[in-house]
């Protein structure tokens, strides 16, 4: 774990039109590649943003016939980079998906897969209103990978309220984390610079952190600045709401350093919880 390399994070404004998302990916993530990118990250639903159950279920695949995976596949190849595809919707039933996140190689191969956890479900006070769950089925695992660099814990999105996902995924070895995302707005104002940092500083990991930005087609209103945190909780990287590219440099030495500084890992203990007794 001594190698440095060149991460980025591509910053998206995912629509309904697939093809018209797939080019846009595909030109931010020419982009990083261009700035030097090595491991190059996309945001949740980077292919397509639909809520509406039967738009959505009219337009996915499973993961071993849908296009999308495969063109971006044969990109990552194209140009010999990590790519990490922060999700896509892949049909896994009838009328369920998973949230998948893929990493795939410079080979081209899908080297890991992950499907996101928790399930954001939610009425907001703006009236906006979330049900993650009535077409996507959960992820049961967690998942790390190997990267030339060290490991990769993957994540997505509303699991970055989850920190136990986080410390298991350190637990396994996991250097590097990357949460995709697409926060709305509302939550992303309040909780998504703080919450990151936290996973940084608790786990001693890099966080990388591709959103969604912007108002969308589907309606919604995505909150943008995606993040590159390093270890010891400090932002080297942000983006503002508009599509784009942002890079960091990633010394997988600043892992240890801050793990040496602060082992928390090593300190966890059983907690058990007793219930004072009423006494009103």
């Amino acid at each position: 774990m001594s190698q440095t390399f060149r991460a980025a994070c591509v910053q998206m404004r995912t629509g309904t039109d697939i093809c018209e998302n797939l080019r846009s990916a595909e030109t931010l993530i020419r982009e990083a590649h261009g700035r030097g990118a090595a491991f190059i990250a996309t945001p949740e639903v980077t292919v397509l943003f639909e809520a509406e159950s039967d738009r959505l279920f009219a337009q996915v695949h499973t993961e071993e016939d849908d296009p999308s995976l495969r063109r971006l596949r044969a990109l990552a190849q194209e140009l010999g980079v990590w790519l990490l595809i922060g999700s896509m919707a892949i049909k896994v039933g009838e009328r369920q998906c998973a949230n998948r996140s893929f990493l795939i190689g410079p080979g081209g191969q899908v080297v890991a897969s992950y499907d996101k956890i928790h399930m954001f479900d939610v009425d907001l006070p703006n009236g906006e209103t979330y049900r993650e769950s009535r077409n996507f089925r959960r992820g049961e695992r967690a998942v790390v990978a190997d990267l030339p660099w060290g490991k990769l814990g993957l994540s997505v999105c509303y699991d970055l309220r989850f920190p136990q996902l986080y410390r298991a995924l350190a637990k396994a070895g996991a250097s590097f984390l990357t949460i995709p995302a697409a926060f709305t707005h509302t939550t992303g104002m309040a909780h998504w610079h703080v919450l990151q940092r936290a996973r940084a500083i608790e786990t001693g990991c890099y966080v990388i952190a591709p959103a969604q930005g912007g108002h969308h087609a589907n309606g919604r209103h995505t909150f943008g600045h995606s993040l590159v945190v390093a270890p010891w909780g400090e932002i080297i990287a942000e983006a503002g709401t508009e599509p784009c590219v942002i890079t960091a440099d990633i010394d997988p030495q600043r892992v240890a350093d801050a793990r040496g500084r602060v082992p928390s890992l090593l300190h966890d203990k059983p907690i058990s919880v007793s219930i004072a007794p009423d006494v009103a």
